[in-house]
């Protein structure tokens, strides 16, 4: 009788070393490819581009996700239907995107959007105007809250508010409530209209244009209106209540001793109000790093912190201000220290 030796019998069990290195070779793909799917995943729920110009997005009654998708991606307001189909049902989202009308932009990203969707019109009982937002951003926000685009599009006409008094601060020339609205929540039911948020919006700013206020924009030089645009100019560019006096001050210095204000918020309105990616370079009136002055028009709503640190601006000499990547605002007397503060503490806000 005859055994296999222990050597015999080990080697017949030994998995031949070309398997091994074939299958390490396949889960390295296979991590590769989870690795590389997972990144398209996440890039494909990024925004198209910097585009803030709005557009009209319907979804339909029974309208499946797929269908959703595919017509958002074709309006070219996401990246990606796969990741929106991906990123629904992982949220088990599927069955509470809402049939309605809405307002979208290729700045947006596919999250904020199904957010939108998922909201839901028909319960929305309270409307939000928002400190810090464009009229182009109302303008969607509210037809977001379940207003038609005609409806929307029609409260945002100032002729038929001439009754106001907060209407008697805008000069003529400026035919847009820009910077009018006070940001607050304002009750809605089925049969609100538009002009009815609209309204109660411009009267609480009237509410808050105190006599007060308006003498202390005199003293500082300015009519009431442009107190609020210098109001909206600050909030756009000062994130921490604390610093919006300063900046207030370096603004207003600036303005009497006629230099250019410098605001990166006002030029990129004005490259956004021109339908053009927001950038520092374009050419428009509300580029204060190419003219000198206010804006024509303030550039967002305000809210009541930087209004009193307008109408009561703090009492330093600086000239200069950077908010860093932090929120944290930087302020200098000479452009030496500025240009340290802005190397030292602003690089992604500051594009470096």
């Amino acid at each position: 009788m005859s055994y296999a030796s222990p050597v015999t019998k080990k080697s017949r069990n030994r998995v031949p070393r070309k398997v091994w290195f074939l299958l390490v070779g396949l889960i390295v793909i296979l991590i590769a490819g989870i690795l590389v799917t997972r990144n398209i995943y996440y890039k494909g729920l990024e925004p198209v581009s910097d585009n803030q110009k709005t557009q009209i997005f319907t979804v339909k009654t029974g309208s499946p996700v797929n269908q959703i998708a595919d017509d958002l991606q074709s309006q070219h307001l996401i990246r990606s239907a796969w990741a929106l189909k991906l990123y629904v049902h992982s949220k088990e989202l599927t069955n509470k995107l809402q049939a309605g009308t809405y307002a979208f932009s290729p700045s947006q990203g596919t999250k904020s959007i199904v957010t939108t969707l998922t909201k839901g019109k028909i319960t929305t009982d309270l409307v939000t105007i928002l400190p810090g937002r464009r009229i182009d951003q109302v303008r969607a926000d509210l037809i977001n809250d379940g207003f038609t685009p005609a409806d929307v599009d029609q409260s945002l006409n100032p002729t038929q508010y001439a009754d106001l008094p907060v209407l008697s601060y805008k000069p003529a020339s400026a035919n847009t409530l820009e910077g009018l609205l006070w940001p607050d929540s304002f009750q809605k039911d089925a049969t609100t209209s538009a002009s009815v948020i609209v309204r109660e919006s411009l009267t609480e700013m009237g509410q808050h244009l105190t006599p007060d206020i308006q003498a202390a924009f005199v003293a500082e030089g300015l009519t009431t209106y442009q107190g609020l645009i210098l109001a909206s100019v600050v909030l756009q560019e000062v994130n921490r209540p604390t610093d919006q006096a300063q900046a207030a001050q370096v603004f207003l210095t600036r303005l009497k001793t006629g230099m250019m204000l410098g605001s990166d918020a006002g030029a990129r309105y004005g490259a956004i109000a021109a339908g053009k990616t927001p950038n520092l370079n374009y050419d428009s009136p509300y580029n204060s790093h190419i003219h000198t002055g206010l804006p024509p028009t303030p550039i967002s709503t305000i809210n009541a912190t930087a209004l009193a640190a307008t109408a009561h601006p703090a009492s330093t000499n600086y000239l200069y201000f950077v908010t860093g990547d932090d929120g944290t605002t930087y302020f200098s007397t000479n452009l030496q220290d500025h240009q340290a503060f802005t190397d030292k503490y602003c690089h992604k806000l500051c594009g470096q």
